[in-house]
């Protein structure tokens, strides 16, 4: 059966084509400036040209000659720069002398390119935004490495990602997979990349660097679709840690078989959490508070000191709830961890950034 869910859902349809077919499909946040901004940035480029131009031309005013054959006045010369650099060109005002020509040729003609570029350019970076991404999506293709894969921005992926970010994780580092343009569009303004299409396509989680990645978050709306995707991602990439959201605890033993690291049973643990709260509901403040590492308390996971090997979880200086030992995470009190050692890693709770 494994064997043939992978055959259904390999196709390298995707992850064939050229950058510039990509466009639309993986999306790389950029920053965003407002169009007020955006024109009156070229508006001041091209006011900064034209007193440029006007100035090398006064300047050298001696060397151009207008119908009245008077001498040219630095009005004159803006006036000039004016017609000249918008290709108006009345021909009232010209050079005559042979410096007066070179310096046209050398500097103002390729001043009135550049101006002309400056008025359009809206227009052109409408034209070149599908070449720009392209050569976005290339480079990120060829550089994404040790990132984390979200599948699914619903609720339970957006509350993982504010939980990766709190934790110190850099956006640039997460990738989300979804089908929902619209969702994909709140992710991409929250500066992450994204990648649209179907997160149990093989192809789909190529495009995502799914290969390359040390941790995927499975955070789907349906368990079959969780399994699914679990399974697709741990073909491709049998190394990474695989973290899955279900909804159902009687698909736990699926979704480790698909080869899952870590299950969280979403309803069971409000469940428990609802029941919790009828008595103490303290508790669940608590809880709510070492899940949210923004403010308050937070569990972190850190490394032994050298100074703390051979001493036990309960003396180091921080409140530690547990000890991972060869990947193995073992409840503090346990007789394999009463001495910890160089190599461990220490689940603790640390204070939160500061309100």
């Amino acid at each position: 059966m494994r064997n043939r869910l992978r055959r259904r859902f390999l196709s390298e349809e995707l992850s064939e084509r050229p950058d510039h077919a990509l466009v639309g499909i993986i999306r790389i946040p950029e920053l965003q400036q407002s169009p007020g901004w955006a024109i009156g940035k070229r508006v001041v480029f091209a006011v900064i040209a034209l007193f440029f131009t006007a100035v090398l031309v006064y300047l050298d005013r001696d060397g151009y000659r207008d119908v009245q054959e008077d001498q040219l006045s630095f009005l004159d010369s803006l006036y000039y720069s004016a017609v000249t650099l918008s290709t108006t060109g009345y021909g009232d005002i010209t050079p005559l002398s042979p410096s007066a020509r070179l310096l046209n040729l050398l500097i103002i003609t390729p001043l009135r390119v550049l101006f002309l570029i400056v008025l359009i350019g809206t227009t052109l970076e409408v034209l070149t935004e599908r070449s720009r991404q392209a050569l976005k999506i290339q480079r990120w293709r060829n550089s994404v490495r040790n990132h984390t894969v979200v599948i699914g921005y619903g609720t339970k992926g957006r509350t993982a990602v504010d939980a990766m970010i709190g934790d110190g994780i850099k956006p640039a580092e997460i990738v989300i997979v979804d089908a929902d343009a619209s969702v994909l569009e709140a992710a991409a303004a929250d500066g992450l990349v994204t990648v649209r299409g179907d997160a149990t396509k093989s192809d789909v989680l190529r495009l995502a660097g799914v290969a390359h990645a040390t941790s995927i978050v499975v955070a789907t709306n349906r368990d079959d679709t969780a399994v699914l995707a679990t399974l697709t991602a741990r073909e491709i990439n049998p190394r990474a840690k695989i973290v899955a959201s279900i909804r159902e605890s009687e698909n736990t033993h699926l979704m480790r078989q698909s080869g899952a690291n870590s299950v969280v049973v979403s309803s069971e643990t409000a469940g428990r959490l609802l029941g919790i709260a009828t008595m103490t509901p303290s508790v669940v403040e608590v809880i709510e508070d070492l899940l949210t590492p923004d403010a308050g308390y937070a569990i972190a996971e850190r490394e032994v000191e050298p100074g703390e090997s051979g001493g036990s979880p309960a003396h180091t200086r921080d409140i530690v709830l547990g000890v991972v030992r060869n990947g193995v995470l073992r409840r503090v009190g346990d007789a394999e961890v009463e001495q910890i050692e160089v190599g461990d890693r220490l689940l603790y709770v640390r204070k939160g950034a500061p309100e």
